[in-house]
């Protein structure tokens, strides 16, 4: 449940603040398509869902149960240290708290620092790439 309440209480992956795009598999545009989300093709014909995610109200999925796989398997790092009992929920929720404030204070041109506090807490390896056409 606490994983639960962080993912609820953060939004930053499907904000557009983390990722430009999910990518997709095939099976997956249509059914999206039929929900009204926004897919776009990369240049090699490939499907993405651009971020900021069209189904994110507030910062809850409004469609969490046909969400794509790519959404499914993302796990960030605070999430991961927090099932893993290496920070408790509130730890967590005020790094949180802390991303939403530094991004409000920022704008859109993100300083270095900032990018760096995504990728430790967030991102991992997983870092943000340029936007699809």
């Amino acid at each position: 449940m606490s994983l639960t309440t962080l993912c609820l209480h953060c939004g930053l992956c499907c904000d557009g603040t983390l990722f430009t795009h999910v990518s997709l598999r095939r099976t997956e545009a249509a059914p999206l398509k039929a929900l009204g989300l926004p897919v776009r093709e990369r240049e090699d014909g490939s499907a993405v869902l651009p971020q900021r995610c069209a189904a994110l109200d507030g910062r809850s999925c409004t469609a969490y149960a046909q969400r794509p796989e790519g959404c499914r398997r993302y796990q960030c790092h605070l999430a991961t240290a927090l099932s893993e009992g290496e920070v408790s929920l509130d730890e967590a929720l005020a790094v949180v708290d802390g991303a939403h404030a530094l991004l409000a204070s920022t704008g859109p041109e993100r300083s270095p620092e900032v990018e760096d506090f995504l990728d430790r807490h967030f991102r991992g390896r997983q870092r943000r790439s340029p936007p699809c056409s």
